[in-house]
């Protein structure tokens, strides 16, 4: 039954299936087979949502894209221009700088591709800049928005663990730090190596101008990580927050959003919300039929009989997590393996902690590898060009974030520092 469980998950996939679907009609077949009671399937998805610190993500969703729409990756754009337009392919490293700060208002990858991308492709273009070079930095710098905080995938990891969502939070800032600095480094080495153009320098008068018309919007991820982390408010209620900020900014501080704006970006976002929630609902019953058939200790087993040595066991667990994430969707694979390797890294001496950051940094990667790569997609359709040519100009990008991977895997401190100081 275990076998015709992921035939038909693969086959559903392989056809061009969503993701959630096919967890779903996989687990329908299997019960259908294995004569279990039809009542099992809405008791195990309601088991996987019924869970308290789930109800932040339609919030954080919500304020992300109320802040979108108050003009937000407009006024990023333009403070990090300020900063980096005068320095040799200025606007690759306003791009990435700007995925930076974006990352810290939506928490998603794909959310991010698509605000920035729509901006920056285009000017990048129009200033000289090769389309599957501009491509690629937009595609591989949208990472880094799972990375740091807020980040959904993180919430998601937490909800599965019981693992503080304010310790992955600060987890992530250095990490995503390394990420966004790696990522600039190669730019810029590429940018000069092809003599990109640079912009005249900012004025101090320009660069204030600039960081105003951000701040409201770069103090709102403020507000919500030392919210949490000072016991203020829990992670729902700092999505909540969150929400009346972004309004608040937006109607009265920036003024672009409009009350009869707001009902379409709640309905947009309750598509969102309902679209992630069905895909939590599925896993979950996806991954009670994988415990039922003892699939997580076979492969926890699996791994412990090939060697139990850490480092090779680390390694075998990154390129297990690179392959899966270059398929499956990031939280869909969170949902099903998280749990199952936590154990296996658990028993090995690796931090929990750690251990969401290496399994979050591995998935996002696949955001930017083929086959699948939804980041790569999202930037190809922006920028009119095939999908294989910015995979092809992503890869120095790709080398740079397996870089930080094997850092932040090896070298607990970077991301369990911060975490021990504010917590420990």
């Amino acid at each position: 039954m275990t076998i015709l469980l992921f035939l038909i998950f693969l086959l559903l996939l392989v056809l061009g299936i969503p993701i959630a679907f096919a967890l779903g009609l996989a687990s329908f077949v299997y019960i259908l087979f294995s004569d279990l009671p039809f009542i099992i399937i809405p008791q195990k998805m309601y088991a996987g949502l019924d869970v308290f610190v789930l109800l932040s993500i339609p919030g954080f969703i919500l304020a992300g894209n109320l802040m979108n729409a108050s003009g937000i990756t407009n006024r990023i754009i333009q403070l990090c221009n300020a900063l980096f337009g005068h320095i040799r392919g200025g606007l690759g490293l306003a791009n990435v700088g700007a995925s930076m700060l974006f990352g810290g208002v939506s928490g998603t990858a794909i959310a991010d591709t698509a605000s920035i991308g729509s901006v920056m492709i285009p000017a990048m273009e129009k200033e000289g800049y090769d389309t599957d070079f501009s491509c690629a930095v937009t595609a591989t710098s949208s990472t880094i928005g799972p990375i740091i905080p807020p980040s959904l995938p993180m919430i998601i990891a937490a909800t599965l663990t019981g693992l503080s969502v304010g310790k992955l939070f600060i987890a992530g800032i250095v990490p995503g730090l390394l990420l966004g600095l790696g990522l600039m480094l190669v730019t810029y080495f590429i940018s000069v190596k092809r003599k990109y153009p640079k912009r005249t320098k900012a004025s101090l008068k320009q660069m204030a101008i600039s960081f105003y018309q951000a701040f409201w919007a770069l103090l709102m991820t403020l507000l919500i990580l030392f919210g949490i982390i000072g016991g203020v408010f829990t992670p729902t209620e700092a999505s909540i927050v969150a929400v009346v900020y972004a309004m608040g900014i937006g109607l009265f501080v920036y003024g672009e959003l409009k009350l009869r704006m707001i009902p379409k970006i709640i309905l947009e976002s309750a598509k969102m919300t309902a679209s992630l929630m069905v895909l939590v609902g599925f896993a979950n019953l996806f991954a009670w039929i994988m415990t039922v058939e003892e699939i997580p200790q076979l492969i926890a087993q699996s791994l412990l009989n090939i060697t139990e040595n850490k480092i090779m066991l680390l390694l075998l667990i990154n390129l297990l997590l690179l392959f899966v994430g270059a398929f499956m969707e990031t939280i869909a694979s969170l949902l099903i393996l998280f749990p199952v390797l936590l154990g296996v890294a658990v028993y090995i001496g690796v931090d929990p902690i750690q251990f969401a950051m290496i399994m979050v940094m591995n998935l996002v990667i696949g955001l930017t590898t083929p086959p699948v790569g939804v980041c790569l997609f999202v930037a190809s359709s922006i920028g009119k060009i095939p999908m294989e040519k910015i995979a092809r100009a992503g890869v120095p990008f790709l080398l740079v974030s397996l870089l930080v991977l094997m850092l932040v895997t090896f070298v607990p401190g970077i991301s369990l520092y911060l975490p021990s100081l504010f917590y420990d």
